[in-house]
């Protein structure tokens, strides 16, 4: 088609209408545009001509917009894998399988634990742990990042989403997806910037409770302590009542469990003697290097396979019940669909089957709607930008944002409970020489592989080993030093830090990290409603503050000025013009703040005093005379304020304060102000000889006569006198004979 070297000035054409149908017509002679015509046979067929609109070819629009929005840059951006599988080779290859098993070595003992603190079955644990893995290789953006059950996450499941029912996981799946759909919103909409209003004391404290909660419920299970509650203050008083019934075998398992998880994760901190450049280390020596670091990364793993085979072997002995073990774990990969949100379950108090549907869910779970996606993003981004400073590259936070969501949507299709990166599973991976983001892969291939053969083993792993590996897994989340660090850096940051942490303990977690957040931003905004306001006397006051004016401060800034403007108010000294040093004043003026000035100048106005802004910025001052404020004298600066005041005390325009003049008899008996307030009887106008106003030695120049002309007609009582809207002559201002008593209204 001719015309398609500019895809928006196609083959031009022009449309006629007759009356009941249209034609188009094509026009070639044109190029750019074409005129629109319309035909009607009631104008004797006469064509009228009505706009021109340039051509557009809606099959081009449609190629040129897919080619700005599914170009290679967006799609690398959007699909990460697409930057770097190209480059793809086998060291990489080599490096991500070393660290893909390794971190499965990790997680699958973890996977199990963390499922009891999320209070599901055991298999639920490695159901949340491969899907995450898999989506986040093709999205995410760090190399380091695992996604997968972590303890918070663990937790704030069991806060949110436990249901009536027992073992039931609909609660927790709802949770997943529900979660999901909100992180990949925020990333979409590039609403990663609310993270940043989480602080870090308040994240820390959170952390530090949540730890201490996770660890303070899994000493039951290192006792052995059977029917203890969740709440945690119950479950301390609980625990300790029932002291007495701990079992001897489980307890000895349990601490020996957690001295050896320390001791070999001490393993890593060993500092080996490095070789100078003409020297060699031996192979034997460094193949026992590399096998106690991997005994100090696969510890976890090391501790199941020990204490399972003693369970076994006591069992073999007939003494399986001796200690506590995990019992059945179900086999088998979980069916691939989506959510249910509804449930059953059967009320014992009623003796009824209660059903529950997606509203009853969804109240159930509450807060934990913005909750959970927000700490599941704040856990992951935090992580990931340590160890993107660590390896020396950048993360993008809205794709983290994207990447986590997609995996947490993906994951609620295969029974899993919410998912994040984990901490201790991204050190182990960072740490094992992970080159790509397909070292995940490889670990979310070994879960399944593990789900598929290995479940039937998992039946004699004891309890009290898995509450020994969430325990010292969690402990480490304890920052003690935090608070010598606050007392040395900001005192203040201990207010946020301690109400987190206690409310924590004594409401839930989800309030103690909601009223940490509320009081952290309660001491950000304080300064911006209580800013510094100082005075100085001049001629006049000059009122400084330190920032911009905001809607929070804006009576603060009346009640100052309001002091301000009397030096001597004890002493009953008159009330001074203001004049506000505006240097600070950067950003634009919201309407609260508008407002508040209004009711600052027509206060002014009833004091007989002046108003003035200094170096006003000009788009401030464009925005004050849209907003139709008068009465503001601006300076640009406070020397020009100064100058430009004492000009209004000599030179001002009064009657643009009149509302209202009463003669009585001739004589002029007093004035109204537009704010219904009488004028002083020092600033009254004079009455001339012939009915007109004269300057009074104390009152500014009265205004040219076309300003009265513009003004309300004149009412007299006696008379029908009245000053013409339009008259522009010598006689305006004229009130008629002086024995008259009339009212003139401005």
């Amino acid at each position: 088609m001719e015309g398609e070297s500019d895809p928006l000035l196609e083959k031009p054409w022009s449309v006629q209408r007759s009356q009941g149908h249209g034609t188009f017509h094509s026009s070639s002679q044109r190029s750019s545009a074409t005129d629109i015509y319309f035909h009607s046979e009631d104008e004797d067929d006469s064509l009228r001509e009505i706009s021109r609109l340039p051509e557009v070819s809606l099959l081009a629009t449609m190629k040129r917009y897919v080619k700005e929005c599914c170009n290679v840059h967006d799609a690398k951006k959007k699909f990460p894998i697409i930057k770097w599988l190209p480059k793809y080779s086998f060291l990489d290859a080599q490096g991500d399988i070393i660290s893909g098993l390794t971190v499965a070595m990790t997680v699958l003992p973890q996977g199990l634990a963390y499922a009891v603190v999320a209070g599901l079955p055991l298999q639920y644990g490695l159901y949340s742990a491969f899907m995450g893995c898999f989506v986040y290789t093709i999205l995410g953006t760090s190399k380091d990042i695992t996604l997968g059950p972590t303890a918070i996450m663990s937790l704030m499941t069991a806060t949110f989403a436990t249901s009536p029912r027992e073992n039931d996981p609909t609660y927790a799946l709802s949770l997943t997806l529900i979660c999901g759909v909100v992180q990949a919103l925020m990333g979409l909409l590039h609403l990663g910037i609310m993270v940043n209003f989480i602080s870090y004391p308040v994240i820390n404290a959170f952390t530090s409770a949540a730890a201490i909660t996770i660890a303070f419920g899994q000493v039951k299970g290192v006792l052995g302590l059977r029917d203890i509650p969740k709440d945690f203050l119950e479950q301390v008083y609980e625990t300790c009542r029932k002291i007495p019934e701990t079992r001897v075998w489980d307890l000895t398992m349990g601490l020996s469990s957690i001295v050896i998880l320390i001791l070999m994760m001490q393993l890593r901190k060993i500092k080996w003697h490095q070789p100078g450049p003409n020297e060699r280390i031996p192979m034997p020596v460094l193949m026992f290097r590399k096998f106690v670091w991997l005994s100090s990364i696969g510890a976890n793993a090391i501790l199941v396979v020990i204490t399972a085979g003693i369970a076994a072997i006591l069992d073999v002995h007939g003494h399986g019940d001796a200690v506590s073990t995990i019992g059945e774990v179900q086999a088998g990969l979980p069916p691939f669909k989506p959510p249910s949100f509804s449930s059953d379950y059967y009320d014992t108090q009623t003796n009824t089957t209660v059903h529950l549907d997606a509203g009853d869910i969804f109240s159930h779970i509450g807060t934990g709607i913005i909750v959970v996606p927000i700490l599941g993003l704040v856990e992951a981004i935090a992580i990931g930008r340590a160890f993107a400073r660590q390896n020396n590259y950048r993360i993008e936070p809205n794709q983290e944002l994207i990447a986590i969501g997609i995996a947490n949507i993906m994951s609620s299709f295969v029974s899993s409970y919410p998912v994040t990166g984990s901490f201790s599973r991204t050190a182990v991976n960072s740490q094992s020489g992970v080159r790509t983001p397909m070292g995940g892969m490889v670990t979310g291939g070994i879960i399944i592989l593990s789900l598929l053969f290995l479940t039937p083993l998992f039946k004699y792993i004891p309890q009290p080993a898995l509450a020994a590996i969430i325990i010292v897994a969690v402990v480490q989340m304890i920052d003690y030093e935090i608070i010598l660090n606050f007392w040395k850096i900001e005192k203040l940051a201990f207010v946020p830090w301690g109400v987190t942490f206690l409310v924590s303990f004594g409401l839930g977690l989800e309030y103690g990290i909601l009223v940490g957040i509320g009081v952290h931003l309660m001491i950000l905004l304080y300064p911006v409603a209580r800013p510094k306001i100082t005075a100085k006397y001049l001629d006049y006051v000059v009122i400084t503050f330190n920032q911009s004016i905001r809607y929070p401060s804006v009576e603060y800034l009346q009640n100052k000025v309001q002091q301000y403007m009397y030096k001597n108010q004890d002493a009953g000294g008159p009330p001074m013009s203001v004049i506000l040093d505006c240097q600070h004043l950067t950003t634009s003026l919201d309407y609260t703040t508008m407002m508040g000035l209004i009711e600052i100048i027509a206060d002014f106005k009833r004091k007989d005093v002046h108003f003035s802004m200094a170096g006003c910025k000009k788009s401030i001052i464009k925005e004050l005379k849209h907003a139709d404020i008068k009465d503001i004298i601006f300076g640009d600066t406070i020397e020009d304020a100064i100058k430009k005041i004492h000009e209004a005390e000599q030179h001002g325009s009064f009657e643009d304060q009149l509302e209202s003049i009463t003669i009585i008899k001739g004589r002029l008996a007093g004035a109204t102000a537009v704010n219904a307030t009488p004028v002083p009887s020092r600033r009254l106008p004079r009455l001339s000889p012939n009915g007109g106003l004269e300057t009074s030695p104390e009152m500014p120049a009265p205004a040219p006569a076309t300003r009265i002309a513009r003004l309300s007609p004149v009412r007299v009582p006696e008379t029908n006198l009245a000053i013409s809207e339009e008259s522009d002559s010598d006689d305006e201002g004229k009130f008629g004979s002086p024995d008259q008593d009339k009212t003139l209204r401005m």
